[in-house]
């Protein structure tokens, strides 16, 4: 089944659609395993470093399902000599995000604004130290969310195959 737009449902167009939908599946999966095990060996070799927390808050952003709040903290610290700074409440580079302010706000409770607290350090990454040194399962959920994709760009290409 074909119209005068050149696509069709049956034809190359699909195949190349499902194609994409597999790699870009494959790309989410990988990233979010890869992030967990990367966030995983961050906690198993940190050594804690003191900082000094520059600002908290909450970040929020809209979202499919509404609005979603993500903790922030700024804050500087040293390590080996070099001064640095980050933003990373946890060791994933996918932040976990709250359904609602206050829950985001009870994650950066305990951080104050001139405040000095313990920071985590991995020695192979310096710059990119974290607050809780303890794994999320946001990789995990970005993992299982791509294998969506691939199981559906999986079942198109066999399909138009």
């Amino acid at each position: 089944m074909s119209d005068d737009s050149g696509l069709s449902i049956d034809g190359p167009e699909s195949l190349r659609g499902a194609l994409l939908l597999l790699l870009v599946g494959l790309a989410i999966t990988g990233y979010g395993g890869y992030d967990y095990v990367q966030q995983s060996e961050a906690v198993r070799d940190s050594v804690e470093v003191t900082a000094t927390v520059e600002s908290v808050g909450v970040e929020t952003t809209s979202a499919r399902r509404g609005v979603d709040h993500e903790p922030t903290v700024r804050f500087t610290y040293e390590y080996e000599g070099t001064a640095y700074e980050s933003t990373s409440v946890f060791p994933a580079s996918i932040s976990p995000t709250y359904d609602t302010e206050s829950a985001a706000r009870e994650v950066v409770a305990e951080y104050e604004e001139g405040a000095t607290t313990t920071a985590y350090v991995a020695p192979d990454r310096p710059g990119d130290a974290f607050l809780q040194n303890r794994t999320t399962n946001t990789p995990l959920f970005a993992a299982a969310f791509g294998l969506f994709f691939v199981l559906g760009g999986g079942w198109f290409s066999l399909k138009h195959l």
